[in-house]
């Protein structure tokens, strides 16, 4: 069995820092991409940032960029989200997904459980 599990999430004020972290944890041969998502109230999931193996990444949402950065340790399974410069719109449910193989070389699309992110004063 894989799996992903997420913590870091909160309650933090305006202008104040978290550091998500989401670790790929079971049988795993491999880990490919990593990402994290967010989900606001009444809002659809949205990608909000993206890291390939090597490190490539990728922040489709303009919002987050030069304040959100997403890096990856590949000897421990576990991707990393660090948000600087929080605002009450980055409030929202973040979820961790990974592209994973486990040993039997069969490929897994997971999700982490969610961690609740709360931006107010």
């Amino acid at each position: 069995q894989v799996q992903l599990v997420e913590s870091g999430g909160g309650l933090v004020q305006p202008g104040g820092s978290l550091r998500l972290s989401c670790v790929a944890s079971g049988s795993i041969f491999s880990v490919n991409d990593m990402g994290w998502y967010r989900q606001a109230p009444g809002k659809q999931r949205e990608l909000v940032a993206r890291i390939n193996r090597i490190g490539d990444t990728n922040y489709p949402d303009s919002s987050v960029k030069g304040r959100f950065t997403i890096s990856r340790d590949n000897t421990k399974n576990t991707v990393y989200l660090q948000m600087n410069n929080l605002k009450p719109g980055d409030t929202a449910v973040y979820y961790c997904n990974a592209a994973v193989a486990d040993y039997g070389l069969v490929s897994h699309d997971l999700w982490g459980q969610g961690t609740q992110v709360t931006v107010s004063s």
